[in-house]
């Protein structure tokens, strides 16, 4: 183990989070069930992002950074309907949000973020 750095759910391949001198880092979050829509496949992701920053001992308010990764910029809208109905008012943090292929077809969203603890 790196002196510093938690790892949390540390698989072969990856671990969903990192924890280093006050900054938390996700993986990139897809969703659980790519049987449903844009709509419903971002707030599966967002939930996600909410659970691993509250087990990180943080929140939405204190992302640093988003980073969301669309397989096809039509669902932008729809994205961003769920976005901007999940994230902290006053605190929307800076993003970045690009067309990209997806590791599995049925993937609509990634979404990957970089937060601050509270205080450590």
């Amino acid at each position: 183990m790196s002196e510093g750095i938690r790892r949390f759910h540390v698989g072969d391949r990856i671990s969903e989070m990192a924890i280093h001198r006050g900054t938390v880092y996700l993986a990139g979050q897809v969703p659980s069930d790519a049987t449903v829509g844009i709509r419903g496949q971002t707030r599966q992701v967002l939930e996600m992002v909410d659970r691993l920053l509250q087990e990180a001992g943080t929140d939405k308010a204190h992302i640093l950074r988003a980073q969301v990764f669309l397989a096809d910029l039509a669902d932008f809208d729809g994205m961003n309907e769920i976005w901007d109905d999940w994230v902290a008012p006053g605190d929307a943090p800076p993003r970045a949000t690009v067309q990209a292929a997806l590791a599995r077809p049925e993937w609509k969203i990634e979404v990957v973020v970089t937060a601050a603890l509270w205080a450590e």
